[in-house]
């Protein structure tokens, strides 16, 4: 093995890792939500996109208003995780480009003279980058994810978000309860990924 990172951080992260589909009550501080992104921030993405937008919903009201537009499947879980984050692509990221990529003056001007559907095609690979990266950084926390797509992502849009604002996975967190882990499914293996020319 030639990786740095301690088999049990490896562990952690990956080989031991897996979707959890129950939780303690134990809650999910701010504080520890703030610390997952202040580490998964630095995440590489394209010329510094940040488009990634993180809706976390607390309150009784709001879950059960989530709850709603969810797959039967995923609804008990959802209603019992103690956090849950709606992750979102700003399309409108370029607004920001030049605080984050303020090398290049010409960014903001050049994803506003691109148009609408260049800034989403962006939009949605680098937010998608920054919530694998968010979904290691909860993992990196001692926490759970429980990502779902089974969702009625328009419904989340009209309810929680605008116009602006794309929803394209929802993250139940915490610690895991009893039997949280459904069986490990097969990957491919190296050869069937990787070829070299």
């Amino acid at each position: 093995m030639s990786l740095v990172l301690d088999p049990a951080a490896q562990d952690l992260l990956f080989r031991e890792a897996r979707t959890a589909n129950t939780f303690t009550d134990e809650p999910v501080t701010d504080e520890q939500v703030q610390a997952i992104y202040d580490l998964v921030k630095y995440g590489p993405t394209s010329m510094n996109q940040s488009p990634l937008r993180v809706t976390l919903v607390r309150s009784p009201e709001a879950r059960e208003r989530l709850v709603r537009h969810l797959s039967e499947g995923n609804q008990k879980k959802t209603a019992a995780a103690p956090l849950v984050a709606i992750l979102s692509a700003d399309n409108e990221f370029h607004e920001e480009l030049p605080q984050l990529f303020p090398h290049f003056e010409g960014a903001k001007a050049m994803f506003e003279g691109a148009g609408r559907d260049a800034r989403e095609k962006n939009a949605a690979l680098n937010a998608a980058l920054q919530a694998a990266y968010f979904i290691i950084g909860v993992r990196a926390a001692g926490l759970a994810a429980g990502p779902m797509t089974g969702v009625d992502f328009a419904g989340i849009q009209k309810e929680f978000l605008d116009d602006d604002h794309t929803p394209f996975v929802v993250v139940n967190i915490g610690k895991p309860g009893p039997d949280a882990w459904f069986p490990r499914s097969p990957r491919l293996a190296y050869d069937d990924v990787v070829t070299t020319v």
